[in-house]
């Protein structure tokens, strides 16, 4: 099975080696690595062109001006030639050398989208903030950890890519749709990424525009009762937060032994 990340990437100067390290570490050799670059100002497409030697093949970028984040990775998708495809930020960190490998050990027969947890973190990458916990699939609030998801490169060909018109949280929608089509979910209970606290969707003006966002997602997407399972996205988020308060010893220990 081949796997296709993509990295997207503006100005990422001061975050994108530990990104690509983290990458080229892996065991697992059947990838190939896409980076798509808003036309970078800083040093970031020079910081590519020094790795892209390192990866013997299996990294490609292109640096060009985007319409924004979505449409980014929806270039990276048309230029994917893996089975399945995830999504790794500029500014993350796969989180050890063995997720490839992990990724392809468990994906079944039957599956169309895997999916794991994460671990937020802070600049640093060596203290953890809180957990993320996608849990098993649990109704129209259920959201798992977009960088965490592998998905079959046949399910973009049938559904579509990220919907540009919703600026923050494009992925939402397009794990509504996953749903309304019953795609086949696999989880994975496991860490398989760090992941930079910050970037669009954090923060409490984020926060506010992707509840906004989501409601209109569920309502575009006709689901039922659009603003009541709404709130019940923002309970289960909150019941993240609570349920992540006093684990950071144990997380700590976790990210010390990867």
């Amino acid at each position: 099975m081949k796997i296709t990340l993509i990295t997207v990437c503006y100005n990422s100067e001061k975050t994108i080696k530990d990104t690509l390290e983290s990458v080229l570490m892996q065991t697992y050799e059947n990838y190939e690595y896409l980076i798509i670059d808003g036309k970078s100002k800083d040093e970031t497409v020079s910081i590519l062109k020094e790795y892209e030697k390192k990866f013997k093949g299996k990294m490609k970028f292109v640096s060009e001006k985007d319409k924004g984040l979505y449409d980014a990775m929806n270039k990276g998708i048309d230029m994917s030639t893996g089975d399945i495809v995830g999504i790794l930020n500029s500014d993350d960190v796969l989180i050890d050398k063995d997720v490839f490998k992990k990724i392809v050990d468990n994906y079944k027969e039957d599956t169309d989208v895997l999916y794991a947890d994460l671990i937020y973190v802070d600049e640093t990458l060596k203290t953890p903030i809180r957990d993320y916990i996608s849990g098993y699939k649990s109704g129209d609030y259920w959201c798992p950890a977009h960088p965490t998801m592998y998905i079959r490169k046949k399910v973009f060909d049938e559904i579509g890519k990220y919907n540009l018109e919703y600026k923050t949280c494009a992925d939402y929608d397009f794990m509504v749709r996953l749903n309304i089509n019953n795609y086949k979910f696999t989880y994975l209970r496991d860490y398989l990424v760090l992941m930079r606290m910050g970037g669009v969707s954090n923060g409490i003006k984020g926060y506010y525009n992707n509840f906004k966002d989501a409601y209109s997602i569920l309502k575009d997407n006709k689901v039922k009762f659009p603003l009541l399972k709404t709130f019940r996205r923002i309970i289960h988020i909150m019941f993240q937060y609570v349920n992540a308060l006093g684990k950071q010893g144990k997380i700590k220990e976790i990210i010390n032994n990867k």
